[in-house]
Parts: structure tokens; C-alpha cells; sequence
């Protein structure tokens, strides 16, 4: 089997109020893949990054094993309503939605963890920042340096930034997933395990997932069954989930389509698209160094916003926090960033409104920490290069 691409026409509809890309905080209790493991694995990114396969290179599908959806009433109501909905074919809805399998392997993927874990950045940190993936990073640079710059150019968002984007999610496109779209979603909308403690929440956002997907499908004339990506339904080089797809991603190529998984330009357009709709600020850093004054620490108001900055520097100074240099010039919010490791000292810096933009893309601290480090890994890759 082959990876299908999801080509979609221009489209002008491009409002800033999508879901984030992941439908689920990262987690570190999934491994990521290495880059020489990569053809072997796909994970949900939130909780451990995608890795992609070439452009049109074959790739084993991973089947649902369940029955068939056109068994479920529910799912054969909800066709209906979909249809009416947004004025697609019934018969269409229904067959597709029918045709979509029951996958233990994503209800599997999606289960809360059952022993208590305890978060650790440094070992969540090797896991995408290594050898392997800076290579791939510096390699995905070099053949795309043009573009890169004139995506940093037109929407202010730093080229390292969008390369370590595609190198955490998918190590420069080396496996979009294995999991059918429709089975992923339809799975994850209609029997979202119960046991996650915001499983009505998750299995609501994937109904509009669901209906966004079909939608955007039926406009394609496309086969909604060919479509593969991770085992949250998200796709392509970034991993857009279908309505970050509809809202963000861009034709950065020129050819008049958009195509996420066939065109490294239009991904890379299109990460810094959703950065720039999300209020990346140019030129702001994403975080600085922080340390404490014991004397006066007030740590419970400092970590009270979560990631959220909230401080002005005055504000977070005056809670014990201390910063330096340019730090102290700054002129946005601030928010405590805490990393947990393990058995050891946890890691803090001082988040940046801009910090906070890339935990859009996928809701962890961790994770955007692990595109800050690895994008910075590969931008000294390219300085030191002739």
C-alpha cells in the first residue's frame, strides 16, 4: 500500500480558533521513535511525536481488527446528522462511516496511563534530540533553506522553530502513520476509552473531527478510507489534524493545492501559518534562564498560571524569581515553566507568550521545549557548515 496524500484546493477560510493540533496533552509515557526506528513506528504526537515516511513510499497499514461502524446505530444517526449538517451526500456519510473499523490498537494508544509516572525531561529530551534527528533536521534544512527563509519572511516565524516542528513530529517525513483515517477518528468519536478522566470531552472533539474530515474529503471527490496518519487522525509532515488542515495549512508552493504530506513547502508554510494565527510575536525569544532567591520564593504563586504567562517581570522578580541580562528588558508576561525529572531537581525557565504559542500546537511544556532544543541543535548544524 502507498501513503495517500491529502491534496486539498486554496481555500480562504483561515480563522484562528482551531482545536489545537493534538486532541490530548503530550505525555511522557509513550516512547517517541528513533530516527533509525521510525519506519517500525507512528504514535500519536501528543503523547509521543510522529515520525514519517517518504513521500509516496510504501508503508505497512496498521488494520482495524473490529467490526465495521454500519452495525452501530448511534454512528448510523450520527451519519445522518452529519450529512444534513454540513450538505454532503447521505449515502456517501453513511457509507464511509459503515465502512470505518472498531481499532483496539488506538483505543489501546489512548488509555490513560495505569501506574503512577512520573514525568522526566531529560529522558524525554533524548528521545528527539539525537544524533539521528539532527542529521535528518540538517539535511531537511539545507534542501529547503529558500523556503525556509521565506516562511520566516512572510509570517515573522523563525526557521528553527518550524524545523524542529517537523523533526519532533515526524523527523522530516519519514512516517506520516499507518492507522486509516476514518478508522482512528471514528474510533476515537464513538468509543473513546472510558476510563480517561475528560473521555465525553475527547470523544465530542473527535465527532467534529470526524465531520471536518468527511467534509473535507467529499470537496476533494477523494476516497475517505485511503487516507492514513497517526492513530489520532492527525496527517502529513506537521500532523495537522483535518480541522487545523481546513483553517491553517497553506499552498506555499505555488502549484494550486495544497498537499501536507507530498510538499515540504506547503508544510513548512503552513507550520508558520499556525503559528502566526496563534500570535507568534517576531523577534521575541521563547523563554529565558530563571533562578530563585530562597529568601523570598513564593513558589505556589509563581506555578498557580501553570504555563499561562501571567508576570509581568516586576511581578515575577518580586516573587523570588531571578532573572538576567535580557530577561530583564522584557516586556511581555512571564509564566514558571516547571520540567519534572524524575528522582532528580526539576528544570525551570521563564516562558515567553511565544513559548506558550508552540504548547498550542501540542499542549505540553515538554514538548515545546524538545522543538525549542532540537531546532537550536540543527540551526548550530547549519552555522557550522561551509
Amino acid at each position: 500500500m502507498f501513503l495517500i496524500a491529502l491534496v486539498s484546493p486554496l481555500s480562504s477560510a483561515q480563522t484562528p480558533a482551531a482545536p489545537a493540533l493534538n486532541p490530548a496533552p503530550a505525555e511522557l509515557t509513550k516512547p517517541a521513535p528513533s530516527a533509525s526506528k521510525a519506519s517500525k513506528k507512528s504514535a500519536y504526537k501528543g503523547r509521543s511525536a510522529h515520525a514519517q515516511k517518504t513521500v509516496r513510499k510504501a508503508t505497512r497499514i496498521s488494520q482495524a481488527s473490529g467490526p465495521a461502524y454500519a452495525s452501530r446505530p448511534e454512528a448510523m444517526l450520527f451519519a445522518d446528522a452529519t450529512a444534513a449538517q454540513r450538505n454532503l451526500p447521505p449515502a456517501w456519510v453513511r457509507r464511509a462511516i459503515g465502512q470505518a473499523r472498531f481499532s483496539p490498537t488506538v483505543v489501546k494508544l489512548m488509555q490513560p496511563p495505569t501506574q503512577p509516572f512520573v514525568k522526566n525531561w531529560a529522558v524525554y529530551r533524548s528521545r528527539f534530540i539525537d544524533d539521528a534527528r539532527i542529521a535528518a533536521g540538517l539535511k531537511f534544512w539545507q534542501s529547503h533553506a529558500a523556503t525556509l527563509a521565506r516562511a520566516e519572511k512572510e509570517y515573522g516565524v523563525p526557521q528553527e522553530i518550524i524545523v524542529g516542528i517537523i523533526g519532533v513530529e515526524t523527523i522530516y517525513g519519514q512516517n506520516t502513520g499507518s492507522f486509516r483515517v476514518m478508522d482512528a477518528l471514528t474510533t476515537l468519536a464513538f468509543d473513546f476509552p472510558a476510563s480517561h478522566p475528560r473521555a465525553q470531552e475527547r470523544s465530542e472533539f473527535f465527532k467534529r473531527e470526524l465531520e471536518q474530515f468527511l467534509s473535507h474529503q467529499n470537496r476533494l471527490g477523494a476516497d475517505p478510507m485511503l487516507a492514513l496518519g497517526s492513530y489520532a487522525g492527525a496527517m502529513g509532515l506537521p500532523q495537522f489534524m483535518p480541522s487545523s488542515w481546513v483553517r491553517f495549512a497553506v499552498d506555499f508552493d505555488g502549484d494550486d493545492k495544497i498537499d501536507l504530506l507530498n510538499s515540504p513547502a506547503d508544510a513548512i508554510g503552513s507550520v508558520a501559518s499556525y503559528f502566526k494565527a496563534f500570535n507568534w510575536q517576531t523577534g521575541m525569544p521563547t523563554h529565558y534562564p530563571v533562578s530563585f532567591d530562597k529568601e523570598r520564593l513564593d513558589m505556589d504563586a509563581l506555578m498557580a498560571p501553570d504555563i499561562l504567562p501571567t508576570f509581568s517581570v516586576a511581578s515575577f522578580t518580586a516573587k523570588g524569581a531571578v532573572l538576567e541580562g535580557a530577561a530583564l528588558e522584557h516586556k511581555g508576561p512571564l509564566a514558571l515553566i516547571e520540567l519534572l525529572n524524575g528522582p532528580n531537581a526539576p528544570s525551570f525557565v521563564a516562558g515567553t507568550d511565544n513559548f506558550y504559542v508552540i504548547t498550542r500546537y501540542n499542549w505540553s511544556s515538554y514538548y515545546a521545549m524538545a522543538v525549542i532544543e532540537l531546532g537550536q541543535a540543527v540551526a548550530r548544524e547549519m552555522k557550522n557548515r561551509p
